[in-house]
């Protein structure tokens, strides 16, 4: 394989179907998980909350370590590649057994296996997901091209978040009981992981090993990651981005349950929100092209923070219809935050590797996925620690005057702070065109040195 060629589209195809599974995962455990466990399970919402953080945080032992040994493997299929095949099955068995109803009495036995049930999860998860993106530098070291295989990707990443959160709750309700409803759902979903993380084992050859093994210990390898600027930036604005689309995912589904009245109305809206992403996907790349990765995700999520504010203020007033209108605009700025910081990490590692010259993807996904899951459990556990505060009722079909307040302020003032302080931080993003042509130079220059 040719990095510096263009990739064909049956491999941009298989290489973005990986991504389903993925987004699935960060979906459904984001708008379904936390309704699951106080609203079925019985679980408090700030122990909910709680145990989904240190799941998480479990992550910070986790991902690291697989991110540098994928680093490491050396074998026929190359070194992401494996990780996929034996990874598949036991990443969707654990996703299905976290949507199983324990039917625990205690706070403390319901807590426990809540957290000992998503720290599988949350350790079956990164060993598909870190190798699989991982992936994404080698196939190709084109500066626009890589923002083209990162818009098939993301087809797929929108797929999932369309089929998670728009098919989750009618899945639910073909079964017999809600415990029947969401043990089948996790089922159903899980046979789709299975198929998407198995997809880029089929359809992308990984290129030829590199010559050099790592030889850094891991925690000398995780300074240097930290020591890369353009790469701490952008972990950060995602970090910030992704603890922002949580709480609003994961509080959207207590909005229509409490504040319309009607739970149903959540697939609809996520409909309009998922499928104008998709629709803006295209028309991001391109416009991205045009003036840049940096101008184009600050001006998308700037649209995101302006729809979802307008959206909390209004919308139980103005009525769904209108409401859709307010969400296709939260849609165009989320396009970005699905599309353009993948595009922009590939960047960065090869600053790194210009740098040390060393190709070490593994180290740098590791934290990419860990921040997903970091940012997703923070995200939880502010929406179930706000939930409390605010004195939210489980399953009170006319909550207190103040619940609805903190939903409300969920959905729209929180998260557009997480927005706005990740475009601050956004616009000290250092590489754009002229600076990757400049790191690749130097890259060509350094490899005819060394042969």
């Amino acid at each position: 394989m040719n990095r510096d060629n263009k990739l064909s589209v049956p491999v941009k195809i298989g290489f973005g179907a990986g991504e389903f599974s993925s987004s699935v995962f960060f979906t459904v455990t984001t708008v379904i998980l936390m309704i699951f466990l106080t609203d079925n399970v019985g679980l408090s919402a700030t122990l909910a909350g709680t145990a989904l953080l240190i799941g998480k945080l479990w992550d910070a032992v986790i991902d690291p370590v697989i991110g540098y040994l994928s680093d490491r493997t050396r074998t026929r299929m190359g070194r992401r590649r494996p990780w996929l095949l034996f990874a598949a099955l036991p990443f969707a068995i654990t996703f299905a057994l976290m949507f199983r109803n324990p039917g625990l009495s205690s706070q403390t036995s319901l807590f426990i296996w809540t957290l000992l049930s998503f720290m599988a999860l949350s350790t079956a998860y990164p060993c598909a997901n870190i190798p699989y993106n991982s992936l994404l530098p080698d196939l190709t070291r084109d500066f626009n091209e890589r923002t083209s295989v990162t818009g098939y990707k993301t087809v797929f990443a929108v797929a999932g978040t369309l089929i998670g959160a728009g098919a989750a709750v009618p899945l639910i309700g073909l079964f017999s009981s809600k415990d029947a409803g969401y043990f089948g759902m996790g089922v159903i979903f899980a046979v789709l992981i299975v198929i998407s993380v198995l997809s880029p084992f089929f359809a992308v050859k990984e290129p030829p090993l590199p010559t050099t093994i790592p030889k850094q210990g891991i925690f000398s390898s995780y300074r240097d990651a930290f020591g890369n600027r353009p790469f701490v930036l952008i972990l950060t604005v995602w970090m910030l981005n992704t603890i922002g689309v949580g709480i609003v995912m994961a509080s959207m589904i207590y909005y229509f349950k409490y504040v319309f009245l009607n739970e149903a109305l959540i697939t609809p809206i996520l409909l309009v929100l998922v499928l104008t992403a998709v629709i803006f996907v295209p028309i991001t790349v391109r416009v991205s092209e045009k003036i840049g990765k940096r101008e184009t995700y600050i001006i998308g999520m700037f649209i995101a923070a302006a729809a979802i504010m307008t959206f909390s203020f209004v919308a139980h007033i103005i009525g769904v219809t209108y409401s859709a209108i307010i969400i296709f605009f939260a849609g165009i700025g989320f396009s970005t935050h699905y599309i353009l910081p993948w595009s922009m990490i590939p960047d960065t590692i090869e600053y790194d590797y210009s740098r040390y010259g060393t190709r070490r993807e593994g180290i740098f996904y590791g934290l990419w996925v860990f921040v997903i899951k970091v940012g997703g459990a923070l995200s939880g556990f502010i929406v179930g620690f706000m939930l409390d505060a605010f004195g939210y009722i489980p399953n009170l079909v006319h909550q207190p005057a103040l619940s609805l307040t903190g939903m409300r302020l969920l959905v729209g003032p929180l998260t557009a702070v997480f927005f706005i302080a990740a475009n601050i931080v956004l616009w000290f993003y250092p590489i754009n065109r002229k600076a990757y042509d400049e790191i690749m130079a130097k890259i060509r220059k350094m490899e005819s040195t060394t042969g």
